[in-house]
């Protein structure tokens, strides 16, 4: 497949949401289901966000939320059925570890569940010792503590 013609953008605001939400139908069985207001602000709340385009059609995305320095996760990485296996999946992980957020960065974590190998060949490494999650629950069903704040005078 010549791919000389594809971009990649590193702009959040040129995602078009209802592409993005049809390529994650069409290639992620993880995203399938997800709604277009809650991938906008998914994106608002990332950087880097970078979308693969091949003219004015949405054929890949990978989205990072990093602190800068320490830890970084990519997420949501996603390359259209139809232009798999030409290397772009690759580029387009390297084009998010290469970004300035994100080249400095200690660690990087994601999470797959098919696609070890195809990340072990990027660098990456199996860390089952320090991986946790929480399933979160709505607030409204959390007990929260009576929390009282005081302001801090500096001097």
């Amino acid at each position: 497949m010549d791919c000389s013609h594809i971009q990649f953008c590193d702009r959040q605001s040129v995602v078009d949401l209802t592409q993005l939400q049809a390529l994650f139908k069409l290639g992620a069985f993880w995203g399938a289901e997800r709604k277009i207001e809650d991938l906008s602000i998914a994106i608002e709340n990332s950087d880097p966000v970078i979308s693969v385009w091949d003219d004015r059609k949405l054929i890949g995305f990978a989205r990072a939320t990093s602190d800068g320095i320490y830890r970084a996760t990519i997420w949501d990485v996603v390359v259209h059925p139809e232009y798999r296996g030409a290397g772009l999946g690759r580029k387009l992980v390297e084009t998010v570890l290469s970004h300035p957020r994100m080249n400095r960065v200690e660690r990087v974590y994601l999470t797959t569940t098919h696609q070890q190998s195809f990340y072990e060949r990027i660098g990456f490494e199996a860390n089952s010792s320090t991986t946790m999650v929480l399933y979160n629950r709505p607030i409204a069903n959390i007990p929260v503590p009576e929390v009282q704040y005081q302001e801090l005078i500096g001097g």
